[in-house]
């Protein structure tokens, strides 16, 4: 059998994600694999860092939802590497409350970037991050 969830439901489960992680996210652009879930270690060399606004995502809508504003920048790379997911982060900086894969733009990843080989002090620009929650409405 299969769960079926609203529209509503599925936007009120989406919003309640910026309230779990905190108004001053962090975002670690990483290279290498991304950990087997939030809860495990974190992997691969951390590539580009951005602090979040306080409102950085967006309102849900038809069970999805994305960052408030995009493009969101680094100026200046931490380190040289291969883009290859990132992982959202509680004001503390260590606490994970969400990962997901990185692509260049147009690859299909979770979040989008400009280009996933960086040298560091280079600029680095996400282009696009979406979350969908499937389900029947």
């Amino acid at each position: 059998m299969t769960i079926q969830l609203s529209v509503a439901v599925r936007n009120a489960m989406l919003d309640a994600i910026e309230a779990a992680i905190g108004t001053a996210a962090i975002i670690k652009l990483r290279s290498g694999a991304q950990p087997a879930n939030c809860a495990a270690a974190d992997a691969g060399t951390v590539i580009a860092t951005i602090a979040l606004a306080s409102d950085w995502m967006g309102n849900a809508s038809a069970g999805s939802k994305a960052f408030s504003s995009t493009p969101l920048t680094d100026t200046s790379a931490d380190n040289t590497g291969t883009l290859a997911h990132y992982r959202v982060y509680a004001s503390d900086g260590t606490t994970c409350g969400m990962q997901g894969t990185i692509t260049a733009t147009g690859g299909g990843g979770d979040m989008t970037v400009d280009n996933t080989s960086v040298i560091s002090g280079q600029t680095i620009n996400i282009t696009s991050w979406t979350v969908n929650m499937n389900g029947h409405a």
